[in-house]
């Protein structure tokens, strides 16, 4: 059986009614996973001892120290916190992605209040990262990381299964030149939709001209690809990308075809239709004329179809 990607979730995250007031998050994206990852559910607050239903915690800057306080109790919970987190992902040994509670003072990434006191206080002092969460960005840098509110947002959520899945993939190879050369080829027009630079490079260490070691040329390839996934694709790329695939085709379809992929493909740029309006047609000329070289980018399929859907909230930094 083919092992599957490991993903780190937030237990609350329709995993158990263990929030703060007692209650469970739905996420369509988490349920839509189950069947393809394997899940690692944690609550770093039920685990260093709080219980269900709980008086809130939340972060304080104290003197440029952030902590974990209790507002109601005013205890603080940053050693437990800092400890058990330190022993989980110690423990965790390895994981594929992460996707955690948005600004949650434990797990929310990026989007956390942080108070500069544990009383009542009206005007917020910053934003920031949740100890769990940083601690995970810290032990994991390579990996996807994002919150569920996030993954409602179409390209977001995207590029979040493209990095999980490509990386799996990547992390699975077994570590032999032709697994990598095949993995590099497949994969061109994925690379080049998320940056041209990149892609020349990793291309580069495939080719390991210097004749390196298998095991330093995946090293340096794998650096490379988490740069590569480090921001979205953006549109002019992926246009790019569309029409320099139309190349192989366009002498086999007609001219009505052509004329219409080409204003599909505006249409997509004028952000009026999901990039899957486009590859999906692109992918049918693939299929119909037997391209068998078009028909290994993993491009046109990232990650498993029954995970995509054109449901955007328009929510979230893209």
């Amino acid at each position: 059986m083919e092992e599957k990607p490991r993903v780190l979730v937030s237990k609350c995250i329709e995993f158990a009614a263990c929030r703060y007031n007692g209650q469970r998050i739905t996420s369509h994206e988490v349920k839509a996973l189950a069947p393809f990852v394997e899940f690692i559910p944690v609550c770093p607050e039920v685990a260093v001892g709080l219980g269900v239903p709980r008086d809130a915690v939340r972060l304080i800057d104290a003197e440029g120290k952030i902590r974990l306080i209790q507002s109601e109790s005013g205890t603080d919970h940053t050693e437990a916190m800092e400890a058990f987190t330190a022993s989980f992902l110690k423990e965790l040994q390895s994981v594929d992605g992460c996707i955690l509670k948005g600004r949650s003072p434990t797990c929310g990434i990026g989007s956390v209040k942080v108070y500069p006191s544990a009383g009542k206080v009206r005007q917020l002092y910053s934003k920031g990262t949740g100890l769990f969460g940083q601690a995970v960005l810290d032990t994991f840098p390579e990996i996807p990381v994002e919150d569920e509110g996030r993954l409602n947002n179409l390209r977001l959520r995207e590029h979040f299964f493209t990095a999980l899945f490509t990386l799996h993939r990547f992390n699975r190879l077994p570590v032999k030149m032709g697994a990598l050369v095949d993995f590099h080829s497949n994969n061109k027009y994925l690379f080049m939709s998320y940056s041209q630079r990149l892609l020349k490079e990793s291309g580069r260490i495939t080719a390991n001209h210097d004749s390196l070691e298998a095991a330093e040329v995946f090293s340096r390839y794998r650096r490379v690809l988490s740069e590569m996934f480090q921001s979205l694709p953006g549109i002019q790329n992926n246009v790019n990308v569309l029409q320099h695939l139309l190349g192989y085709v366009t002498k086999e379809i007609t001219r009505e075809e052509r004329s219409y992929f080409l204003e599909t493909l505006d249409q997509y740029r004028s952000l009026r239709l999901p990039l899957s309006a486009v590859t999906s047609l692109l992918r049918s000329w693939v299929i119909r004329f037997d391209t068998g070289y078009l028909a290994r980018q993993t491009y046109f399929q990232p990650f498993p179809k029954e995970l995509q859907r054109i449901f955007d909230s328009s929510t979230g930094r893209v």
